[in-house]
């Protein structure tokens, strides 16, 4: 098997999927306001070449897949999606990334599919925040999925809270203090300028030091742990507390170095990097085993050492133009 390499000879075996590029929220750091117009349905990669792109990938190494969106509960035949693909030789962990609207209706299938692990995007405790910052979500029907997903014994849960200045940013303590009767591990992401303009970014980015800080002012006794996955968070735990908590950084502390994704769009498009415009159409090659590998290899080979997000040297920056995609359309 000759596994998939780019120029700096990392090797890549985790594919992210994204399976639809609709939502039902419409997230202040992931959609406009306005929301966006979606794909018609035959634009969408159908069921088959799913599978198919995913038997391909699975004979060049891949092992690791995650199904994004939008939110890829949408899909009538998600349930379907995860079980054929855990059920192509190869593929040995199948996990998924969603809001949580409908997880409670979809947790037991999706477990009985053979789903291992799951990511759930959770940015405030708050009814009100959660309304305002999903422009109109019920936080009751994400918690009562969580609850839900909680007692099937997946192999992990993780919370996804996006730090933003003056919108969340004031509720690290209840998301820490979340993981003492919880087993989940909650993960503080920093905001990305994906799809935002870059002076309202500047003014809504916060680091994540302030995790630390609230860790220490509260005399809280933690420790690095290792926690097995596919993400690029440095995580902790707070001694005597079930779960833990993860920092995932990629503004301040780039993540880029281990880098081993790849992400399919849902209409088809391979990009080897999150941030920038490069992509490269691959849903005609789905059949063709060798133009498949050919073009993914070809996507690899550009694929920069990092991606400069919010680099201030602007004269070192490679590629001018990062991706025309918000992020509901890439699939984070």
């Amino acid at each position: 098997m000759e596994k998939l390499y780019d120029k700096y000879d990392r090797l890549h075996d985790y594919v992210r999927l994204s399976i639809t590029d609709r939502c039902n929220l419409r997230c202040v750091y992931c959609m406009p306001k306005e929301g966006l117009p979606f794909f018609p349905t035959d634009k969408v990669l159908s069921q088959d070449e799913i599978v198919q792109l995913i038997e391909n990938f699975a004979e060049m190494g891949v092992s690791k897949v995650r199904i994004t969106g939008g939110e890829p509960l949408l899909r009538t035949d998600v349930v379907d999606i995860v079980r054929r693909i855990k059920a192509v030789d190869g593929i040995e962990d199948v996990s998924i990334t969603t809001n949580g609207l409908f997880l409670a209706k979809k947790a037991e299938a999706l477990k009985e599919a053979g789903l291992d692990r799951l990511n759930i995007s959770l940015d405030t405790f708050k009814p009100d925040r959660y309304q305002k910052i999903t422009r109109g979500g019920n936080i009751e029907q994400v918690l009562n999925g969580i609850e839900v997903a909680s007692k099937l014994h997946f192999k992990k849960i993780k919370l996804n809270i996006v730090l933003i200045k003056g919108q969340n940013d004031d509720e690290v303590l209840d998301f820490l203090n979340y993981t003492k009767d919880h087993d989940v591990n909650v993960r503080f992401i920093e905001f990305m300028p994906i799809g935002n303009a870059l002076k309202s970014w500047q003014k809504e980015y916060v680091g994540l030091k302030n995790v630390f800080t609230t860790c220490d002012e509260n005399n809280f006794d933690y420790h690095a742990i290792d926690l097995s996955g596919n993400g690029p968070s440095d995580n902790y735990q707070i001694e005597g507390y079930q779960g833990s908590f993860g920092l995932i950084h990629p503004i301040s502390s780039k993540f880029c170095e281990n880098c081993n994704r790849l992400r399919i769009t849902a209409d088809g498009y391979v990009k080897a990097c999150l941030y920038w415009n490069e992509e490269i159409d691959i849903r005609k090659a789905i059949p063709d085993k060798k133009e498949f590998r050919r073009l993914i290899q070809k996507s690899l080979d550009r694929k920069p050492l990092n991606h400069e997000m919010a680099m201030d040297e602007e004269d070192r920056i490679i590629d001018k133009a990062p991706t025309w995609r918000h992020m509901s359309q890439i699939g984070g």
